[in-house]
């Protein structure tokens, strides 16, 4: 009997399930959303008040965690304040102040008390990418979590956001949010 082929076609499958996996982990690139419609501008669409609705959802799906947040948005410059209020379903309250920069060619940078160093973001078309770690309280612990966020303009009122949470590359979860402006 001649393994020879089977070693061959156990190696092939091995490098094009690496391939597959490897594609699938160097994420979307915003630039392929440059051509889509409205343009997403952070300083025109974060101006003012918004409301938003979100969840959270554990990594098989579920959802543990509903939310609502009060936004306040302002811009001086290329700098962006955006001032939020959650609040859960559980009746918890938190804040979370950011401040935004705008910078050349779509690209942003912005901290937050929670956020470990700044968050990088990349704009094209009506789509932004938000990555950041955010330090997360979890039952009386802190844990540095990795966000890669991702915002998309579905018209002058409306933009999605789904948010997928990891730690040391492991998915947690994802944050699914509605915003609207007032």
């Amino acid at each position: 009997m001649n393994r020879r082929p089977l070693t061959r076609r156990a190696a092939l499958a091995g490098m094009v399930g690496g391939l597959a996996i490897a594609s699938g982990c160097a994420g979307i690139d915003p630039a392929s959303y440059s051509a889509e419609k409205p343009v997403l501008d952070l300083k025109t669409y974060f101006n003012g008040d918004i409301d938003a609705w979100g969840v959270f959802q554990d990594r098989s799906g579920k959802v543990v965690r509903r939310f609502t947040v009060l936004m306040k948005c302002s811009w001086v410059g290329d700098t962006g304040t955006l001032d939020e209020d959650f609040i859960y379903s559980d009746g918890t309250k938190e804040k979370r102040i950011w401040t935004i920069r705008k910078l050349p060619a779509g690209r942003y940078i912005g901290t937050a008390g929670d956020v470990v160093g700044e968050a990088q973001g990349n704009s094209a078309g009506n789509a932004l990418n938000w990555r950041y770690t955010l330090a997360l309280k979890v039952d009386g612990t802190t844990w540095n979590v990795d966000f890669d966020d991702w915002m998309y303009l579905v018209d002058d009122r409306v933009m999605l956001n789904r948010a997928t949470m990891s730690k040391f590359g492991v998915r947690l979860g994802e944050v699914l949010l509605s915003f609207t402006k007032r």
